[in-house]
């Protein structure tokens, strides 16, 4: 708290909260300032700094259990339209799994298109708990026609897991990626498809197609990630499966396992 005169001869007293970025000032007479009202006009700051924080961290929690749900849907969505979704021999293969929902044209992040979602990976003991990233892009805004657009990229590579575990990667250069075909039955049989690590998918007014996202970035949501969990955790130790899954986030672990388990039934 930090003291100082006013014009009138009162003392202000100014409470500035590091965290939540508050200040409380308030005047107090010169002539006989009581230790008592010192004490309660802190004690109001403390208190009002406080809550700020945790209204803040409430809205973080939010954001993120949102964002997870509607990843859920949107995978829950394909799957209820398999003819028009991720072909099974594909779902079969797959090794990661990346849901970007709501990715928006206009939503800007050092001057490219930007997008938050989350990534799960397959373990021995079944799909990870999930880590959170950001999208970024020039090129995927072209191609959407300004729409709010969702995002599902299929790592069908062993090195898709490892792939995750850098800061940032680039689609078609650090990474083989291609547009992934559409429809049960369909396979990827060409020999582009055939070496590619991630096969990338949008779905825009409910019609789901593959998608060219090279160019396009994917970096790794550190801050969400540790805000999810309550303390710093690494991608390695939550997509190893040696994290739980938080109880918000089974069904979309849940959605995958089912994604994955019909296409291996199908096999």
């Amino acid at each position: 708290m930090l003291i100082g005169h006013s014009k009138v001869g009162h003392l202000r007293a100014r409470y500035v909260s590091r965290k939540s970025g508050i200040v409380v000032t308030g005047l107090l007479n010169s002539k006989g300032v009581k230790g008592r009202d010192m004490r309660k006009l802190l004690a109001t700051a403390v208190v009002m700094c406080s809550l700020s924080g945790f209204a803040v961290a409430q809205s973080t929690d939010t954001k993120i259990t949102d964002r997870i749900e509607a990843a859920h849907a949107v995978l829950h969505q394909l799957m209820a339209t398999p003819d028009k979704g991720i072909p099974l021999d594909i779902a079969a293969k797959a090794q990661c799994v990346v849901v970007v929902p709501s990715f928006k044209k206009g939503a800007f992040l050092v001057g490219a298109e930007y997008g938050q979602g989350l990534a799960t990976c397959r373990t021995g003991k079944g799909w990870s708990a999930p880590v959170f990233v950001q999208m970024t892009g020039a090129s995927f805004g072209l191609q959407a026609g300004g729409q709010e657009t969702d995002l599902v990229l299929v790592g069908v590579s062993h090195k898709s897991a490892e792939d995750l575990l850098k800061d940032k990667i680039k689609l078609g250069g650090d990474i083989a990626a291609s547009a992934g075909p559409v429809g049960r039955n369909s396979q990827a049989a060409t020999t582009e498809l055939a070496s590619a690590e991630f096969l990338t998918y949008s779905r825009s007014k409910g019609l789901f197609a593959g998608i060219d996202l090279n160019g396009d970035e994917v970096h790794q949501n550190s801050k969400d990630t540790s805000a999810f969990y309550g303390s710093d955790i690494s991608f390695q130790k939550i997509l190893s499966g040696d994290v739980p899954t938080p109880a918000s986030a089974q069904r979309f672990t849940r959605t995958v396992n089912e994604m994955f388990r019909q296409g291996k039934a199908q096999q």
